[in-house]
């Protein structure tokens, strides 16, 4: 039997452990874990780092996933395969809501609805599966852009135009609704790209735990929010239906 390759082995390793532990780790972190020197440590780094397959954080020194070990994770999951595994949550969603739902994912520079389930009403809708989305103003952009690398990049060096004078245009603003997405793991637009409609989405992971999607309902402000917040029952839905989609694709539990 051939041997493994050492170094393939510890740079899998490496991954595998920024893909399932925290957000950043620093050298001294990653060597500690994975019983290396420092210096062997740094050198595996150095080329994923030069290969896009790990990116390391200026002000802190830490490492995490790059944009394009996360570009190769979303070329493995096939949209077909999100859109059949959420067909029936999404339907689901629509009925408890009571509003539209979403399916979306990062294609180019914005988010390309891939599943639609229309309001469980007698209203005249308009079927929205290939529509694109602007990711910084939006629930399903903000949220892809919180959690993928790639449309983070995207979002960051796109146009961020003003919709409406709600839409939050200004970098380090736009920063800070990304961390607030990640820290409660949903997103939210008030108006900020139609007037009197506000959504929620929250994110989709597949077996490994990467982002592949975006899940959101779509409404009129009056029927979403109440006292200018959200509706928390509304959230709640949004929430579990992102996580039966992902334990449907093997992530687990989130």
């Amino acid at each position: 039997m051939a041997r493994n390759i050492q170094s393939l082995e510890r740079a899998a390793a490496m991954l595998r452990l920024l893909a399932g532990g925290e957000r950043r780790l620093g050298l001294s972190d990653i060597a500690s874990s994975l019983g290396l020197a420092k210096g062997t440590a740094h050198g595996i780094l150095r080329t994923l780092q030069q290969e896009g397959f790990v990116e390391q954080d200026e002000a802190s020194g830490r490492y995490q996933l790059g944009a394009e070990l996360l570009r190769l994770g979303t070329t493995y999951l096939d949209v077909h395969e999100l859109r059949a595994r959420a067909l029936v949550w999404t339907d689901d969603l629509a009925r408890s809501s009571g509003e539209s739902v979403y399916l979306g994912v990062l294609h180019q520079q914005g988010v390309l609805i891939v599943h639609h389930v229309f309001r469980p009403d007698d209203s005249r809708q308009v079927l929205e599966i290939g529509a694109m989305q602007p990711l910084h103003s939006t629930a399903l952009g903000k949220v892809l852009s919180a959690y993928d690398p790639v449309a983070h990049t995207e979002a960051l060096e796109g146009d961020r135009k003003a919709f409406t004078d709600r839409t939050v245009c200004e970098l380090d603003a736009f920063e800070s609704l990304l961390d607030l997405t990640r820290a409660r793991g949903w997103a939210a637009d008030v108006e900020e790209t139609w007037d009197g409609v506000a959504s929620l989405a929250a994110p989709i992971h597949d077996r490994r735990r990467m982002p592949v999607g975006a899940v959101g309902v779509t409404g009129a402000v009056e029927r979403l929010c109440q006292d200018g917040e959200v509706r928390p029952e509304v959230v709640a839905a949004v929430r579990d239906c992102a996580r039966a989609v992902s334990r449907d694709l093997g992530a687990g539990r989130f």
